[in-house]
């Protein structure tokens, strides 16, 4: 689908602060407000948004796409149409891929996929180690060098466990402005067989446990890390009330960290444990109601930065076992808005301002992407998510774009939903439906 030359949204809520129209013309905003209208060429089509809310493009910093490697589960293509789909203008490409993005080459291969599928912004994560084994530093300076200028840099699935190891990555990204993201679990506290919060319910389900503790130890030692090498750290997944405290203590000292949870930390409890769905197995584990409380408060008072996906897509076989075998993750690039509406704004907790700042601003910040979450102003790019911030559906896994079905919103009732996407002045998903890809 070609760009639309110009288009005029007359009437949406911009981002919260009230209504008023916005004029895009190539691409870019030209126009907001009440000068809009009176800009706009001749034959500008008009989108009538009475009632909904207008946001800057969405921009998620933890994506799982799985090419190369494991497109049975997703490609670069379907998981750039879910994001589209789900009001994403950006997504972060994770590096555990086969083989690792731990090299300029794969960082650059993942770079042109993306650009080649069009439908969002694919920027890929660096591993900090070769082949994600925690042994030595992967290519950090090539690849920030590279074309595709990776800046951010994560082991995620596993934990950078050697502080010494940490060290020396933090102090290397420190001179191009990069950030290593941690996946915060000490393996001597919580091994690859730890999946359920450890507690009476781990216990009595007679499931390995993963204590809260393996994650607080490890983001403790990482902001003083931070704190002595005068480098960024951020947190990925923040799942416990105690690593919330950690890190407002840090915030509170000058320490340049910054955290993200997901929708399902921030929704979900280790209640759905239960039934032994493997759909809720994921790392970190669904914690006790108690830290889901502890999650809300912090992203609501920004000690928490950001909201990411964790978007973990699985073929059926790799999840189809007993819940102590099955592989971890679950989807979310489709259903993140909706749960953030649903449990932080429907319920009073933030205002669409502040998804504006947690879905959008705030991660393009962190991750250095200068054309992403830069506000509805004239001048900047025409990223863009229109939501209806009353619709009310109920989830169907049926209907995703992703090539893989682990969806643990299935079957549930969310409000609110994305109702277009645009992308540089392009429409690429309305309504659920992807419209195209830019060339």
């Amino acid at each position: 689908m070609s760009r639309t030359p110009a288009l005029l949204v007359r009437g949406a809520d911009l981002a919260g602060g009230g209504a008023g129209d916005v004029l895009v013309v190539d691409g870019t905003i030209r126009a907001v407000g009440t000068d809009a209208a009176a800009d706009a060429p001749e034959g500008v089509q008009r989108l009538d948004a009475d009632g909904l809310v207008l946001l800057p493009g969405l921009v998620d910093l933890h994506t799982h796409l799985r090419e190369p490697g494991r497109e049975d589960a997703e490609t670069i293509e379907t998981g750039s149409q879910a994001a589209a789909v789900g009001g994403f203008t950006a997504v972060l490409a994770m590096a555990n891929t086969t083989p690792v993005t731990d090299s300029a080459e794969v960082a650059e291969t993942v770079l042109d996929l993306g650009r080649r599928a069009g439908y969002v912004d694919v920027h890929p994560v660096g591993a900090v180690t070769k082949g994600l084994a925690g042994q030595e530093l992967a290519e950090l300076g090539l690849m920030a060098r590279s074309r595709a200028r990776v800046r951010v840099f994560s082991d995620d699935g596993r934990c950078v466990d050697d502080a010494r190891l940490m060290r020396r990555a933090l102090e290397y990204v420190k001179g191009f402005g990069g950030v290593v993201s941690q996946h915060a679990q000490d393996p001597r506290l919580a091994d690859g067989t730890a999946c359920c919060h450890e507690g009476e319910l781990s216990g009595r389900l007679g499931l390995p446990g993963w204590p809260a503790v393996a994650e607080e130890t490890v983001v403790a030692r990482d902001v003083m890390l931070a704190r002595h090498t005068g480098s960024r750290v951020h947190v990925a997944h923040v799942s416990t009330a105690g690593s919330v405290e950690v890190l407002r203590w840090a915030k509170a000292q000058g320490i340049a960290v910054t955290a993200e949870v997901t929708p399902h930390h921030l929704m979900l409890t280790e209640d759905e444990l239960a039934g032994y769905d493997p759909t809720f197995k994921v790392n970190p584990p669904l914690r006790p109601a108690e830290d889901t409380r502890a999650l809300r408060e912090a992203l609501a008072d920004g000690t928490i930065d950001a909201v990411a996906t964790d978007h973990a897509p699985h073929v059926r076989q790799d999840k189809e076992h007993a819940f102590a075998d099955a592989a971890f993750g679950m989807l979310g690039l489709e259903t993140a808005l909706p749960v953030v509406s649903t449990v932080m704004v429907a319920e009073g907790r933030m205002t669409w301002a502040d998804v504006a700042r947690t879905m959008s601003a705030t991660p393009a910040r962190i991750a250095g992407l200068t054309d992403q979450g830069r506000g509805l102003t004239p001048g900047a790019p025409a990223n863009l998510t229109l939501v209806d911030p009353t619709r009310s559906h109920t989830v169907d896994r049926a209907l995703s774009r992703s090539l893989s079905r682990n969806n643990p919103w299935h079957g549930r009732r969310l409000t609110g939903a994305v109702h277009l996407t645009m992308l540089r002045g392009q429409v690429t998903a309305r309504e659920g439906l992807v419209w195209g890809a830019t060339s």
